[in-house]
């Protein structure tokens, strides 16, 4: 049987795609108070957090299955996978080409900006893997290029390391281990958002391993919550804590995530919980569509509405806001999810990959059955997973 959604983890993805938007946009707001706009200049470690509900989502999602059907499972699992994120990547990256197109075609062309030369390496969301030296066109595609690395090398971590074997401690000990590799990796840069365009991909893969571990622990703990969830919100506080008193953000933010993505998912679901509240949780359905759109959309919008962009009216800049959620809504209803529908609807190329797509599917059977022991193999405790990563 389904389980319920994780709503709470839905919903603070939609706060998290809204915080992005406004690290995005902070310098160009008119008169924001220095402390709204330290707050706005931190939005960009939201991208960690992503990280490490992506790989929590995916292998809750898919880790049993790949460990059944090893390699047979894969062709399905990046089917998926493509269906979620390349959709609506395609058509914001074809309305920058226009807007390039239009820029050049008026004199305005920008090819810092936008190099025609580096389209395809975005087509194929290959544009963070180590083969441009900046972010262009749609800069926060840069993530989705790194989550596409990380669903391609996600079947060698379930072959590697099967975290149900593993006591507690050594699954904590490992998704420890990740993000003090991260913290290594990145020790020389002055923030986590700095120089993405080399180190995105190893804060990427780090966390989203870290993220399935997270998960493996939920799983463990879920049943019994109070006291996992206490210890998880307290962790997350004292590595808070701790970076606001000088502990390098390198190591303390992505801790402090993992440790707060593992306590909201511990406590999804009780009595009051406000991540539950249908509005947020809404929110973060479209989140995908918000996050992917808006950075273009404030390109569009200075073009056509700002004379001064170090002082949009907050008059402007709500208009802005609301033509991101309009536009959010509007992307995931008529592009993001019909989109995604069409995709998964199409066949894969051989038999065998028949199986795959209809887990249980007794081979021969006319009209197709289902085996029941393999659909409750492939189908446990199962949550909306694709709304999620």
């Amino acid at each position: 049987m389904t389980r319920p959604e994780l709503r709470a983890l839905t919903s603070v993805r939609g706060v998290a795609a809204w915080m992005v938007v406004l690290y995005h946009i902070r310098l160009t707001i008119d008169g924001l108070p220095p402390f709204w706009l330290h707050i706005f200049a931190k939005g960009y470690l939201a991208v960690d957090f992503f990280f490490l509900l992506s790989g929590f989502v995916i292998w809750l999602s898919w880790g049993d299955r790949l460990r059944t059907e090893g390699w047979r499972g894969v062709p399905a699992f990046l089917h998926k996978r493509v269906a979620r994120i390349w959709p609506l990547h395609l058509v914001v990256l074809a309305g920058a080409v226009l807007l390039a197109l239009a820029l050049t075609a008026a004199g305005r062309h920008d090819p810092v900006e936008y190099p025609f030369r580096e389209l395809p390496l975005h087509i194929f969301l290959l544009q963070n893997w180590g083969f441009t030296d900046a972010l262009t066109w749609n800069d926060p595609a840069w993530s989705i290029s790194c989550e596409l690395a990380a669903y391609l090398l996600f079947p060698l971590l379930v072959r590697a390391v099967d975290w149900r074997a593993l006591p507690s401690w050594l699954v904590a000990l490992a998704a420890a281990a990740f993000l003090v590799i991260l913290a290594a990796a990145t020790a020389h840069l002055p923030t986590l958002g700095h120089d993405i365009v080399h180190y995105g991909l190893v804060r990427c893969l780090t966390e989203f391993a870290a993220g399935s571990a997270l998960c493996a622990l939920w799983l463990r703990w879920r049943e019994a919550p109070a006291l996992p969830a206490i210890l998880a919100f307290a962790l997350a506080g004292l590595m808070l804590a701790g970076w606001a008193i000088g502990l390098p953000e390198q190591l303390a933010v992505p801790f402090a995530f993992a440790a707060l993505l593992l306590a909201l998912a511990l406590t999804s679901g009780m009595r009051g919980n406000p991540l539950d509240w249908a509005p947020l949780h809404y929110l973060g359905e479209i989140s995908y569509a918000t996050y992917l759109s808006h950075f273009m959309l404030f390109v569009v919008f200075k073009l056509a509405f700002v004379s001064d962009a170090h002082a949009v009216p907050l008059a402007l800049i709500g208009l802005y806001l609301a033509m991101v959620l309009a536009s959010s809504v509007a992307l995931y209803h008529l592009v993001e999810r019909p989109a995604q529908k069409c995709v998964n609807g199409l066949r894969l190329s051989s038999r065998k990959h028949e199986l795959l797509r209809h887990p249980g599917l007794v081979p021969g059977s006319n009209p197709p059955q289902r085996n029941p022991a393999v659909v409750a193999r492939w189908m446990p405790e199962q949550v909306r997973h694709d709304d999620y990563s």
